[in-house]
C-alpha cells in the first residue's frame, strides 16, 4: 500500500486556454495580447453587472449565456494553481503558463471589451515556446474553450 506523501507526485493537468471570446467581434489576437501582458488566463462569458462571487457569476452567465458557458466557467475556476496552460497568439505562436492564483471578475472596460473578465493570474512564458504533440494536436482540432489537454 503507497503512504501519502512518498513516490513521485502526478504532474499538474494541462489545458488548452484560447483566450477567444465567443463574440466573432472581438479581436483574437488583441485578446490573447492583452492576456499574456497582464500575465492572466481567463474566459469569455462577460457581464453587465460585476458579481460579488463565482457562485453569482455563474448564475450570471448562465442567465445572460447559458447554462454550457457557465459550466466551462465553473469548470475554469476550479481548476486547481499549478496546472499548466497553453495559448497561442494572433501569429500561431505558442505560449506556456501555469495557474498561480485564484478565479475573480474584472470589472475593467478592457477586460470587457476583449471579453475575458473571468481571469486568473496566470505567470506566462517570457516568449514563444514549442509546443508539444498534445498540444499540437488540441489546438488542431479548433475550439473557442478552455479544456483539458488528454494524453
Amino acid at each position: 500500500m503507497k503512504r501519502r506523501g512518498s513516490g513521485p507526485e502526478s504532474p499538474p493537468a494541462s489545458y488548452r486556454a484560447p483566450l477567444w471570446s465567443r463574440l466573432d467581434d472581438v479581436d483574437r489576437a488583441e485578446a490573447v495580447s492583452w492576456a499574456l501582458e497582464r500575465q492572466l488566463c481567463g474566459v469569455g462569458g462577460r457581464l453587465e453587472v460585476a458579481p460579488r462571487d463565482l457562485d453569482e457569476a455563474v448564475s450570471l452567465v448562465a442567465l445572460s449565456w447559458d447554462a454550457r458557458v457557465a459550466a466551462r466557467l465553473r469548470r475554469f475556476a476550479e481548476v486547481e494553481s499549478g496546472a499548466t496552460v497553453w495559448t497561442r497568439d494572433g501569429e500561431g505562436l505558442f505560449y506556456v503558463g501555469e495557474l498561480v492564483g485564484p478565479w475573480r471578475y474584472d470589472p475593467r472596460r478592457t477586460a470587457y471589451e476583449v471579453d475575458l473578465a473571468h481571469v486568473r493570474p496566470c505567470r506566462w512564458s517570457a516568449g514563444s515556446v514549442e509546443p508539444p504533440p498534445t498540444v499540437l494536436a488540441s489546438f488542431g482540432r479548433g475550439g473557442r474553450n478552455f479544456q483539458r489537454i488528454h494524453p
